[in-house]
């Protein structure tokens, strides 16, 4: 049986994101538990914000279908969300927005998306640690058709929280994170 491919990714455009940081670290936990996987950066998929006018006059953007090829590439997802005004980034829902996008005639929209599963943690400088934004992606990962694992993760104090080497100071913390990635490979697996 071949391992799950499974997709990791911040959903902040920062250079120096903390949600970037701990997606490295459920990367690092999800290769650890047998999965292949493709850890990216959206800043590297700069990409204008959905407007369907645009698509049919120009089409899907080239790092959005970037991007999409690579969520059609993988079983499942790690997303770690940050806060913003105590809900998911804007970067992160346009994202996925243009990846739900049918490209061809004989393509169903969500296609890249139904039927796979997620991760979701978060990491925040306040002291809710990213929970409200995870409050909101549940429900909107679960409506386009992701099945997501019932744990998530939730750092507080982000400014914090990390290690020079982008691991956790708190090692209860590094292994959760680590876990809830290995607990998504076993759904795949």
């Amino acid at each position: 049986m071949k391992p799950p491919r499974i997709l990791v990714f911040g959903g902040s455009l920062r250079a120096e994101s903390y949600n970037q940081k701990l997606a490295a670290i459920a990367a690092e936990g999800a290769r650890e538990a047998g999965a292949e996987v493709t850890l990216i950066a959206l800043r590297e998929f700069r990409m204008p914000i959905f407007d369907e006018d645009l698509e049919a006059a120009e089409g899907m953007p080239e790092a959005a279908q970037k991007l999409k090829a690579l969520f059609a590439s993988n079983d499942g997802f790690i997303i770690a969300s940050p806060e913003y005004n105590s809900t998911i980034t804007a970067a992160l829902k346009n994202a996925i927005d243009w990846v739900s996008r049918a490209t061809s005639p004989d393509e169903e929209p969500l296609s890249v998306l139904s039927g796979k599963s997620a991760a979701i943690l978060s990491a925040s400088p306040g002291g809710y640690g990213g929970a409200r934004s995870l409050t909101q992606l549940r429900p909107f990962l679960q409506n386009i058709h992701i099945t997501v694992v019932p744990d998530q993760v939730s750092i507080p104090k982000a400014y914090e929280a990390f290690n020079s080497d982008g691991s956790l100071v708190d090692p209860a913390q590094q292994a959760a994170v680590k876990s809830l990635a290995a607990s998504l490979v076993g759904t795949l697996s």
